[in-house]
């Protein structure tokens, strides 16, 4: 019997005080030093003790490696040649990583305390969970949620919950299961993910948190959103994030071109393409008439070239996909609602109603027959 107490007494040892074992913080940083020391103060004042923090540094040509080496000398620094993207920052991450569970976190978040200890409380919790994320309000107006996970919209997009509403109205319970993890903050299992595919490089930014979510859900993976762990989410990258900015910029309507398409042709199965894409061919009807008016056409067009010739290498990866499939797609896809940013859903209100309303009345009609 003492030697049974003894056994237990060293295995919760060795989970450490997170009950997840020790826990690696991965940074991804590029142009990030007015965000990169808040968010590692951050990290370092977690009520759960990271035993290492590794910043993946995307050849910024800011003061954020001088900010480092000045500040943050017992931060592991892995120095990329050139800019890869997100996606693999976080994977290049991941892998150095000497822990199984990893703390992924972008430049521009700052963590409120206690934040990771709910995370894992959350996870040990809640069995078979891989992935948690925290609820991100923004950060010039905390008062408001920007990211609280949401849900696969068949037209290839993320129907996001509680988007831009007041915290005081979205009361929920502490924990709960969610399709969609959005990548700024997540507390994942990087032994799940990597065999998941980790998150696809092809990507670079934009869709990626989508896709990865979306492969994780059709094998099986439970993915959770925590509540009561609240994360600010700063201003994010510029040329690419639409927040602050008055115009939409090029690089995203080309990465929103491409990658939409990627993510589709990966993970959704062909007979829903078919049924859907009535719905799917409007949305992108819609987005050209955007970017026309927005003066991005031709980012439209470089991203539809690129899915082009990206096509056979994602149906390569589309069989990896549908292999691991356990879950329908009538099981995880939604008609709606359509998510757009405020400030340009303020533009375009009557419009983004319709179209909102078009893709929910096509969905009703044939979510019957997709499985």
């Amino acid at each position: 019997m003492t030697g049974q107490l003894v056994s237990i007494e060293k295995e919760l040892q060795s989970k450490g005080p997170s009950g997840l074992g020790m826990i690696s913080a991965v940074v991804v940083n590029y142009q990030g030093e007015q965000y990169l020391e808040a968010c590692l103060k951050s990290i370092q004042a977690q009520d759960i003790a990271v035993d290492e923090i590794i910043v993946v540094e995307n050849a910024s040509t800011d003061g954020s490696l001088n900010l480092l080496n000045t500040n943050f000398r017992d931060v592991t620094v892995v120095r990329m040649k050139t800019n890869l993207g997100a996606c693999t920052a976080r994977n290049v991450g991941m892998r150095a990583a000497k822990h199984r569970w990893v703390l992924l976190v972008d430049n521009d978040v700052i963590m409120e305390p206690g934040v990771l200890g709910r995370l894992s409380q959350a996870v040990c919790d809640n069995e078979g969970a891989v992935m948690a994320q925290p609820r991100s309000v923004f950060k010039d107006d905390p008062t408001r949620i920007h990211y609280d996970g949401g849900d696969f919209h068949y037209a290839g997009l993320i129907s996001l919950h509680n988007f831009g509403s007041p915290r005081s109205g979205a009361e929920s319970p502490a924990t709960e299961e969610i399709d969609v993890a959005i990548s700024l903050c997540l507390l994942v299992d990087k032994k799940e993910i990597i065999e998941a595919g980790a998150f696809d490089e092809s990507f670079f930014i934009l869709f990626e948190d989508l896709d990865l979510s979306h492969r994780l859900r059709l094998a099986g993976k439970k993915i959770l959103k925590v509540n009561d762990a609240v994360v600010l989410h700063d201003a994010g990258t510029a040329g690419i994030s639409f927040r602050k900015e008055t115009s939409y910029p090029g690089r995203r309507v080309f990465f929103h071109s491409r990658n939409r398409w990627l993510y589709m042709v990966k993970n959704f199965r062909l007979w829903t393409l078919i049924v859907a894409g009535p719905g799917i061919l409007v949305y992108e009807l819609a987005w050209v008439l955007f970017s026309l008016k927005a003066g991005n056409l031709g980012s439209w067009f470089k991203g539809k070239w690129a899915f082009l010739k990206m096509f056979r290498e994602a149906l390569r990866k589309r069989r990896a996909v549908q292999k691991r499939r356990v879950v329908g797609d009538r099981q995880l896809l939604v008609g709606g609602p359509l998510t757009l940013s405020p400030n340009l859903a303020s533009g375009g209100g009557t419009a983004a109603r319709a179209l909102n309303a078009v893709l929910q009345l096509w969905w009703s009609i044939c979510r019957w027959i997709v499985f």
